[in-house]
């Protein structure tokens, strides 16, 4: 018969918390388990990973437009300033045929005339360029929806 060695001291201090026998638990579903768990938080991971690169690349797209628009704005900046410089429009004044007015005349709410009217001098009037740019109507109007009312 074989028989077990009877343990003495530290031996046998261990041996008391392993489990003896039948009783053990079946180890296979535990480490499937602990298999599952670790899969699943590395997959869990991995999708975090992903829509966080995902997010990073938009936000540099959005970085990048955000430039290039600033950019664009300050040329328009630029422009907008250039053409609206006191000698660029006296300039532009001149292309389009006007002429430096000369001293005012006041309407008084009676209809009394305060001053005398004069038409502009004949030499300013000498400069006047025979077919002036004139834009179309169309470049000022906006185009926004007409209101409508309901039950029309």
């Amino acid at each position: 018969m074989s028989r077990k060695p009877e343990l003495r001291g530290r031996a046998a201090k261990l041996a008391r918390l392993l489990p003896a026998g039948p009783g053990q638990a079946a180890r296979t579903p535990f480490v499937l388990l602990v298999v599952l768990l670790l899969g699943g938080g590395l997959i869990g991971l991995l999708v975090l990973n992903s829509a966080l690169s995902a997010g990073a690349f938009r936000l540099d797209d959005l970085q990048k437009e955000t430039k290039s628009l600033t950019d664009e704005e300050q040329a328009l900046q630029r422009d907008v300033d250039a053409y609206s410089a006191p000698d660029a429009l006296q300039r532009r004044a001149r292309e389009l045929g006007m002429v430096p007015g000369g001293d005012p005349a006041f309407l008084d709410p009676d209809g009394t005339v305060k001053g005398v009217p004069a038409p502009a001098p004949a030499a300013a009037r000498g400069n006047v360029v025979p077919n002036p740019l004139v834009l179309a109507p169309e470049a000022f109007v906006t185009t926004s929806p007409t209101p409508t009312t309901p039950g029309r």
